[in-house]
């Protein structure tokens, strides 16, 4: 039976920005530049740090582990390419300033570009001969993380707990920040291998419901994932249709749209039996299970009205953001911000060195037409107390007194209003007419805060 694209499903608040994605929707995934030298940052997901396993001057193979820690939220890090250690050394880091990192320069005599492996996985995978120890030590030790943009260690997500057991598993197809199509053209051009990571993600988590779901701009999708599962003949995976709104991709609104649920303020989905994945995850589980590759490399999309080629590229991790734009045929026109991510949720970056990570799915220029005149002059007016900060906020935040409870440092009072639930999902920066960064100063606040809790480096 042909699925419904039409969504039917949302979650309270959110807003419509432009889409923006007709630069780069039509894009097929292409190979990225050629890598001369590479930074692989020490803290490129939520939890502990790794430790770095090598030493300057040590060689280093495509896929050795680079980087490890023992605590248990954490994930090590690999080296995407065959080199030599350089240094390790402070790097820019688009979240915590300055950061350590394994620089490796790339041996050019023993460096065959990394393929995708896509045209492995057919629609008669079984995750039968897999048991569930093997995947989650395949996914621990293959340093996968959430690719969406949390960065949350995915062994931690999957892992069997008999005191939170796990009923639902929903992989997050929505893609919902404008700008970004890296995970619609892996829906598209690797639909196989994300079915064979939700199966053997299923496995590990001993889920008994399964949901895929799309935001319903994105038909191609839904109808590719749908006859791919229909020749499976896997009728327990469910795809399901989503509203096009901002942010749909949130895991909370995801699970709130799907299932008509809601994760208490302050908790994770597994405290309700839920399992949320994004389909780029989902492709690393089969990649790192089946094929036993380390995350290494991933799709990026490079995009905005100032980039002369923007694309989809499959790239290592590491590569300097001025290099992929100079790859991408430079800028064409006076960008006026260089965004690491969306630009709802993504974080300007000054210092063009700055290495992408496993989180990165986008880079995006934009121009002063595309940022607001009156934002790109950073002119603010007084709050006027309009309200429609709280009629946006997917949390049911209160945004204005998060953000002036920052600006004043006082931070018992920003915690009283639930800082820490905030998704960060710019909705209220996004409709405020004073021009205010609110979900900036947000940001800037839950970084103070876990700094003061020593729970991220200072």
């Amino acid at each position: 039976m042909k699925i419904d694209t039409k969504g039917r499903f949302s979650f309270p608040g959110g807003t419509h920005p432009p889409q923006s994605k007709n630069l780069t929707c039509e894009s097929s995934i292409q190979p990225g530049p050629a890598v001369k030298q590479v930074a692989i940052m020490l803290s490129q997901h939520t939890g502990a740090a790794c430790q770095p396993t090598v030493k300057k001057g040590d060689l280093v193979q495509a896929g050795q582990k680079i980087g490890d820690s023992d605590a248990f939220v954490s994930s090590p890090v690999h080296s995407p390419i065959s080199g030599k250690v350089k240094e390790i050394s402070l790097q820019s880091h688009p979240v915590l300033g300055r950061s350590p990192a394994v620089v490796i320069e790339a041996n050019t005599e023993n460096n065959l570009p990394k393929e995708p492996v896509f045209s492995e996985f057919t629609s008669s995978f079984s995750e039968e001969k897999y048991s569930v120890e093997q995947i989650c030590t395949a996914i621990r030790e293959g340093g996968l993380v959430g690719m969406g943009g949390a960065g949350f260690p995915t062994r931690v997500k999957i892992d069997p707990n008999p005191k939170q057991p796990k009923e639902t598993l929903i992989i997050n197809g929505c893609e919902c920040e404008p700008y970004i199509t890296c995970d619609y053209r892996i829906m598209l051009e690797w639909t196989n291998q994300i079915i064979a990571g939700v199966k053997l993600a299923r496995k590990a988590t001993g889920c008994s419901k399964v949901f895929i779901g799309i935001e319903d701009n994105k038909p191609q999708a839904i109808d590719s994932f749908s006859e791919a599962l229909k020749t499976s003949g896997d009728d327990d995976i469910k795809v399901v249709a989503v509203k096009t709104k901002y942010p749909q991709g949130g895991e909370r609104q995801l699970i709130k749209a799907v299932l008509n649920r809601y994760v208490p303020t302050g908790g994770i989905p597994p405290m309700i039996g839920v399992v949320v994945l994004n389909v780029a995850t989902a492709a690393a589980i089969a990649e790192a299970v089946v094929c036993k590759r380390p995350l290494t490399h991933r799709v990026v999309t490079v995009t905005g009205e100032a980039i002369a080629k923007p694309g989809n590229y499959y790239m290592p991790i590491g590569l300097p953001v001025s290099e992929i734009i100079d790859f991408c045929g430079g800028v064409t026109q006076k960008s006026a911000k260089v965004v690491v991510g969306g630009p709802m949720m993504g974080i300007a970056i000054a210092d063009l060195s700055t290495p992408t990570s496993k989180t990165t799915g986008a880079v995006t220029v934009l121009t002063e037409e595309q940022i607001g005149k009156a934002k790109f002059e950073r002119r603010q007016t007084p709050c006027i107390r309009c309200g429609r900060c709280l009629e946006v906020c997917p949390e049911n935040l209160m945004p204005t007194k998060i953000a002036h409870a920052v600006k004043n440092s006082l931070w018992d009072i920003a915690e009283s209003y639930y800082i820490r639930a905030c998704i960060e999902c710019g909705c209220c920066s996004y409709v405020c007419p004073a021009k205010i960064e609110i979900a900036g100063y947000i940001k800037t606040g839950k970084i103070t805060l876990a700094r003061q809790k020593k729970k991220i480096p200072g």
